[in-house]
């Protein structure tokens, strides 16, 4: 069975740092663009980073400096690194692996994994 698992999620004050984890079973991850996306309480899910499966990296403007996507295919993992966060940050994160990174965000996501809260309040 093929599945996406992220985790690393909690809460956070303004400034600090989180990294995100995606765990892919049942494929290799080595052969697909895998991109992160966040959605806010009554917002849209948007993708705000892709990385390539050769390691091309693209981000949002929103997060561009401050967020780090990377992927160990040893592993089968990918990982975001978040740094600085900001209250706007709050939301789920997803992991989702797919064919290619259209810009920052994967086209098409086919595989979703479940989502991990993250939370950014003094």
């Amino acid at each position: 069975q093929m599945q996406l698992v992220e985790s690393g999620g909690g809460s956070v004050q303004p400034g600090g740092s989180l990294r995100l984890s995606c765990a892919a079973s049942g494929f290799t991850m080595d052969e697909y663009a895998i991109g992160w996306f966040r959605r806010a309480p009554g917002k849209e899910r948007e993708g705000i980073s892709c990385i390539s499966s050769s390691y091309s990296i693209k981000y949002a403007d929103s997060v561009k400096g401050r967020f780090t996507i990377s992927r160990d295919n040893a592993k089968n993992m990918v990982y975001l690194q978040m740094n600085s966060l900001k209250p706007e940050d709050a939301a789920v994160y997803y992991c989702a692996s797919g064919r290619y990174c259209s810009g920052y965000t994967l086209y098409p996501p086919s595989l979703w994994g479940q989502g991990t809260q993250v939370a950014v309040s003094s």
